[in-house]
């Protein structure tokens, strides 16, 4: 499955986006005037390979969940068992993603990739349901929880294998659903600390540059975190050129599991919007696998955590909102979301200067 979804993904159709800039300059506004909107909505053209591209909807919220074996190392105050917890307030629509995905007409599925702690809820059976007011869950574990990357790899090749593919698996039930756009989500006490790693393993990043406060440590914390980033990747010289044995040695299976589902997307020329640290983290994977991959991304928000600005630059991509956000879970990509459709929607509904009979200059 993942060398097949890897050899589906193209670049961005350049007739399309010359089509899209062309049609930019026809429309009833001054050239350039929406700015970074009006080379996204070239870019999705690009990507669907038509202009104007499909409206991003209805979009779907993935969040992926597992626990981490690094969470020994004292890297978060949290305890490990708010995971599961958190999944029962996502399923009783109580969190903050619900919130917002109610607002954005959302819907959300939880995926277990690997949670230690036993669920509260049952899978919810049958296929994907694009229902903004239900969330739901799916139980797709390939271990409960990582090993401790601190002290050996977190995954053998073939768990992180399962866990690409799950969210590849994810990506295709959801589009076959219907949905336009694909949301990255995450869910996992202690999954800052291999985003971290992850970050430097693929851009190159000093520990302390690619390492942050998660959910807000406190200063010797924040000293061990790094002190940990930095002996992992002495320990395990991820290879950035095999990112399947960086997700291995260094990843979660949340991480794996979102980098299948953007290159899930990717291959079916369906955009993905990324949110914080750990889904572009997993992003960085994702272009490892396949460099064209990043032309169905868009980068949601800008991250509070230092890791992110890391990965969005070496990706090349530039955020579409900056609130200082470090929630996780969708939240970020769930409020640029309206700026998404609202680049697309300018290509279907403004009307050309020779059409609304306004004059040029």
């Amino acid at each position: 499955m993942l060398e097949t979804t890897i050899a589906a993904i193209r670049p961005l159709d350049e007739s399309a986006m010359t089509a899209a800039r062309e049609l930019h300059g026809r429309l009833t506004k001054p050239a350039g005037s929406l700015g970074a909107l009006e080379e996204l909505s070239v870019r999705l053209a690009g990507l669907a390979g038509a202009c104007p591209p499909p409206l991003p909807e209805p979009a779907a919220v993935a969040i992926f969940a597992g626990d981490h074996g690094v969470h020994a190392q004292g890297v978060t105050p949290w305890p490990q068992e708010v995971t599961g917890q958190m999944i029962a307030n996502f399923l009783a629509g109580g969190a903050v993603v619900n919130a917002f995905a109610r607002q954005a007409g959302a819907s959300v599925t939880v995926v277990d990739v690997g949670v230690a702690t036993p669920l509260p809820a049952a899978e919810t059976p049958g296929p994907a349901v694009l229902d903004p007011h239900s969330p739901r869950l799916v139980s797709a574990s390939v271990r409960p929880g990582t090993r401790d990357l601190a002290v050996t790899a977190a995954l053998t090749r073939d768990e992180a294998r399962t866990a690409v593919q799950t969210g590849i698996r994810i990506a295709d039930e959801l589009i076959d659903a219907g949905a336009g756009i694909l949301l990255t989500g995450d869910m996992g006490i202690g999954n800052t600390t291999p985003a971290a790693v992850l970050i430097a393993a693929f851009t190159g990043a000093d520990p302390l540059d690619s390492t942050g406060r998660g959910t807000g440590v406190d200063d010797p914390t924040y000293a061990r975190k790094v002190a940990v980033v930095r002996a992992a990747l002495a320990r395990h010289t991820p290879d950035p050129a095999d990112p399947l044995g960086v997700l291995a040695a260094v990843g979660g299976l949340e991480h794996a599991a979102l980098a299948g589902l953007i290159l899930g997307a990717a291959a079916r020329r369906t955009p993905v919007l990324l949110d914080g640290v750990i889904a572009v983290s997993a992003a960085l994977a994702a272009a490892a696998f396949a460099p064209a991959a990043v032309g169905a991304m868009v980068a949601g928000h800008r991250s509070a955590e230092p890791g992110a600005t890391v990965a969005l630059r070496h990706l090349g991509l530039d955020p579409l909102i900056d609130l200082g956000l470090r929630l996780g879970e969708g939240t970020g990509a769930l409020l640029a979301l309206p700026v998404v459709t609202g680049a697309v929607r300018v290509l279907h509904e403004v009307a050309t200067f020779d059409s609304a009979g306004v004059a040029e200059k």
